[in-house]
């Protein structure tokens, strides 16, 4: 199990190179079919989730998609009330179920991305899994934790966001409010990310769903693949609404709030390396990476001075 991070692809970054690169953009075979599956889930049944969880992919696969991303926590549920109670729903990577996840994916030829609690020793994380069909790349713990269901009981991530090498593009992972903090998509972006999973669980309630997606496609000039879940668990009921967005903040598809479904969309890995906009050659262009200004975004990473 290897967690894989890369370099930036350098961007385009001369006038009109974007005119250029969209005939590339638009041959045939640059695209790849992604999916996000919007399902209900059980607390504390995990065997049961996870029969779903290989169903679905199964169902996706055969739709053609490539990479399909599921909810957080789609094997174990969310709103546990302590560690204890969710310590037996949590598993070390590679375990028992991302062995059969393993074996699916391997039999359908596609990556997926599905969230877990994972044990680590004494910690348990909430973690999103990437498991291709040549193996398990590792995991993504999530780093951010609200004062929610199992985010009261585990550990905060301490890994610095990976991105996974998978065999039809380069994906980063942001589980639920990480998609608070704006940083963890524009790291994912710096590290070479065309796509960034969206594995979570926000409640009736949350506005995450109406702005996050389109918002971190947008800024990071990536693609976005939010897979929220449905149904209610110990008083919370889920929003749904689960997205797929490309690197320019166009909506693919969009699910409901109510209905367990899987969304699929067409998108090319490769158009998110390009960060150069091209709005009218020569007068109207901008590229949100390059402009960047490091120098003066230093409060970002100091250290707070103690009162």
């Amino acid at each position: 199990m290897e967690e894989y991070n890369r370099p930036l692809v350098a961007p385009c970054t001369r006038p009109g190179t974007l005119l250029k690169y969209r005939r590339h953009f638009h041959r045939r075979g640059a695209f790849m079919k992604v999916a996000a599956v919007q399902m209900d889930i059980e607390i504390l049944e995990k065997e049961r989730n996870l029969g779903k969880i290989l169903a679905h992919l199964e169902t996706a696969a055969h739709a053609g998609a490539k990479l399909v991303v599921f909810p957080e926590c789609a094997l174990s549920g969310y709103c546990f009330t302590s560690r204890e109670e969710a310590c037996p729903a949590a598993e070390e990577v590679p375990g028992p179920s991302t062995e059969r996840i393993l074996a699916a994916a391997k039999a359908f030829d596609c990556t997926a991305v599905v969230g877990l609690l994972e044990r680590a020793g004494e910690p348990i994380f909430n973690s999103a899994v990437v498991v291709t069909p040549q193996g398990i790349l590792g995991t993504y713990r999530k780093l951010h934790l609200p004062c929610l269901g199992i985010d009261w009981h585990t550990a905060p991530g301490d890994r610095p966001f990976p991105v996974f090498a998978t065999p039809y593009a380069k994906v980063g992972i942001s589980i639920c409010y990480d998609c608070s903090f704006p940083e963890s998509g524009r790291v994912l972006k710096l590290k070479g990310a065309q796509i960034l999973a969206i594995p979570t669980n926000w409640p009736l309630g949350s506005d995450s769903w109406q702005h996050t997606p389109p918002v971190r496609a947008t800024e990071n000039h990536l693609h976005v693949i939010a897979c929220d879940r449905v149904g209610e668990e110990r008083g919370f009921r889920f929003s749904g609404h689960s997205q797929i967005v490309d690197f320019t903040g166009k909506i693919l598809a969009e699910a409901g709030e109510t209905e367990e479904t899987i969304i699929y969309g067409d998108v090319d890995p490769a158009a998110a390396d390009c960060n150069r906009v091209v709005r009218q050659p020569g007068a109207w262009e901008f590229d949100r990476i390059a402009a960047r200004r490091p120098e003066m975004y230093s409060i970002l990473t100091d250290r707070p001075e103690r009162s």
